[in-house]
């Protein structure tokens, strides 16, 4: 496996590429899933590693700050991928706010670390976010907004784990007469 230096300059990168290719603008949300064990080359869910997350969250803390993007974190099934995130995001959001702290076995490293380090964490059920990270495949797809687009970056791995992005576009209605604009594709 990679050292935590190299890991978290996979990340600055994909995050940033994600970021620029996916326009996100103040406020939109950026949603991680990240299977830590996945990143070490070990099967998912079976070595959660809270230093790969606490290099991980540096990363994309720091890119959300300076891009002025929001973060939500995908939990692993046993909080059945709640998302942890912070208030202001939920509220603004209108999420519904559960009762649930995320542990390292239940949760995963990345949400535990992001719980832990974001100001005022919350846990909500689900939110639809404007792109999206996915670290391990652990499938964020059902908390990115309709109509996912997949976005090719040029850091295909984190670690040992497979990295697959998305965006999104607002939906095509209409026939055959319907225009679209070019600009929001």
């Amino acid at each position: 496996m990679e050292g935590l230096a190299q890991i978290k300059a996979e990340i600055t990168q994909a995050a940033t590429e994600l970021a620029d290719k996916a326009k996100l603008k103040e406020g939109q949300i950026m949603v991680i899933g990240c299977s830590t064990s996945e990143v070490q080359g070990k099967k998912i869910g079976t070595a959660s590693g809270p230093d790969i997350g606490v290099a991980i969250y540096e990363a994309l803390a720091a890119v959300a700050k300076e891009k002025g993007f929001a973060l939500a974190f995908q939990c692993c099934e046993h909080l059945n991928r709640a998302i942890v995130t912070e208030r202001s995001v939920a509220e603004r959001n209108d999420l519904y706010i559960c009762n649930a702290v995320p542990q390292l076995h239940a949760g995963g490293a990345m949400a535990t670390t992001a719980f832990g380090r974001m100001t005022d964490p919350v846990v909500v059920e689900y939110i639809k976010a404007d792109a999206g990270l996915d670290i391990g495949d652990t499938f964020i797809g059902m908390h990115l907004k309709h109509v996912a687009v997949p976005v090719r970056l040029a850091v295909k791995a984190i670690g040992e784990a497979h990295l697959t992005a998305a965006r999104v576009r607002p939906k095509y209605i209409g026939g055959p007469r319907a225009v679209y604009d070019e600009a929001l594709m």
